[in-house]
């Protein structure tokens, strides 16, 4: 296993969309154990594979808040979802920015697992909204994307300016 570099904003691999798996061998395995090692050594609580710079439909997520139950989504997707809510999101991706977006807080999900078996799951609260989170990175989108418009204005500002402070170092 290996820990892995994230991408992090404005980096435009970020905004690639994922292919679905369908070669479900050693080396997805070695991706999935790689996803949950780095997952774990950030502390986060979900990563998905374009954030590691790997274009397959995969993420990892684990709740535990000890990082005992690390769980694995294949080509997820969304087969219904209920209440929403709003609820404030980060991202490993996006260092240093928090926001309010809003997100179905349960949802029914069908994904496969490292051997492509199909399975479905009811999640509800953060763990339906780190699905849909994650799933967003599938699809070449980040959270920084459902921001009010004023707050992805300052901080698209911001992250230029922080740019150019880089560069001015350089």
């Amino acid at each position: 296993m290996a820990r892995l570099p994230i991408l992090e904003y404005p980096d435009p691999r970020l905004r690639l969309r994922s292919q679905e798996v369908e070669c479900f061998d050693a080396d997805l395995s070695r991706l999935v154990d790689d996803l949950i090692e780095t997952l774990h050594a950030t502390g986060g609580i979900g990563l998905s594979a374009p954030q590691v710079d790997d274009r397959r439909r995969v993420l990892v997520m684990d709740h535990s808040g000890d990082a005992s139950r690390p769980e694995l989504f294949v080509n997820p997707v969304i087969l219904a979802d209920g209440a929403l809510g709003l609820v404030e999101e980060s991202c490993l991706s996006v260092p240093g920015l928090v926001g309010n977006v809003i997100r179905a807080t349960e949802l029914r999900v069908r994904a496969q697992d490292r051997e492509g078996a199909c399975f479905e799951r009811d999640l509800s609260g953060m763990e339906a909204v780190c699905l849909q989170h994650e799933l967003d990175h599938l699809e070449g989108r980040l959270f920084v994307d459902r921001l009010s418009f004023l707050k992805r204005l300052r901080f698209r500002m911001a992250a230029r300016a922080r740019a150019q402070r880089g560069s001015d170092a350089a």
